[in-house]
């Protein structure tokens, strides 16, 4: 595998004169509107990329922009790869180890996600502080002792000391946030009421089909990571709702500046943290 991580990683030092990010991002639903105050420098289509897979999903664009944030130098995956388009979960978590490779020590994670914690309301923001992992794990087959060991730690996976500056910023900007557990299914049928009540039991707070992956293999190569999920639809409630993908993409929108903002003013104190 480390050879192909090469490979990729020159690839794309070549169309990029050399970029070296510090801070990887995966603009998953809440933080797609980072592009835009993003001063965008190289934009690569994961098409053109080797190794890279393919997104098939509505709403993902499949680029990687190269740019600075807040004075921070960073890639951002436009558009994530999920095990429910039929790859594995090797495979879709690739591209979180190509960003490690390219020199980003943060990586920066947004998902939408029905939630199923009764105090939770439609596009809330939750700062992910664990997860429940109903996926294959990425991490299954041979491990290259080189990248990590083979049994990773992650009783801290979603450091606590970026949770704790993220809630500092979203105090000062007047913004609610919500915290919790993110379990992740395969998807793509969304759940059933049934299933919901389960994920609650067993203690998830929000239920969503991506980014446990791509936080497993980031520990794994020693990425430090922060994860956000929107809260886009309610489960598991008295009355089943009928949730869309359209819906799912308008209460994303609603949350996306203030994540947004979020994200800006963090990059900006992230000397306050030894990453």
């Amino acid at each position: 595998m480390l050879e192909k991580i090469f490979e990729t990683v020159d690839f794309i030092k070549s169309k990029t004169n050399g970029f070296e990010p510090e801070i990887g991002i995966v603009l998953g639903s809440g933080l797609g509107g980072l592009v835009n105050v993003m001063e965008v420098q190289y934009t690569i289509p994961f098409a053109d990329v080797p190794n890279f897979p393919i997104s098939t999903v509505k709403g993902h664009k499949g680029l990687l922009v190269f740019g600075i944030i807040s004075g921070r130098r960073v890639v951002a995956m436009q558009g994530r790869f999920h095990y429910y388009e039929g790859y594995s979960t090797a495979l879709i978590t690739f591209p979180i180890r190509v960003i490690k490779y390219l020199g980003a020590k943060l990586l920066v994670l947004s998902n939408a996600s029905g939630g199923i914690n009764p105090s939770f309301r439609v596009s809330d923001i939750m700062f992910i502080t664990d997860h429940i992992n109903l996926l294959p794990n990425p991490l299954i087959g041979n491990n290259d002792e080189r990248i990590g060991t083979r049994f990773p730690d992650m009783s801290n996976a979603y450091d606590h000391r970026l949770i704790v500056l993220a809630d500092d910023i979203a105090k000062k900007l007047d913004i609610h946030v919500q915290h919790g557990v993110y379990v992740a299914d395969s998807g793509p049928s969304y759940e059933t009421p049934a299933e919901y009540r389960y994920y609650r039991i067993i203690g998830g707070d929000c239920v969503g089909m991506s980014t446990v992956p791509e936080v497993i293999v980031a520990r794994h190569c020693g990425l430090t990571v922060f994860a956000v999920s929107v809260i886009t639809d309610l489960g598991g409630q008295e009355i089943p709702v009928e949730v869309t993908h359209e819906e799912v993409l308008n209460a994303a929108n609603v949350a996306e500046p203030k994540m947004t903002a979020i994200i800006q003013e963090m990059f900006k104190r992230l000397d306050e943290i030894k990453l």
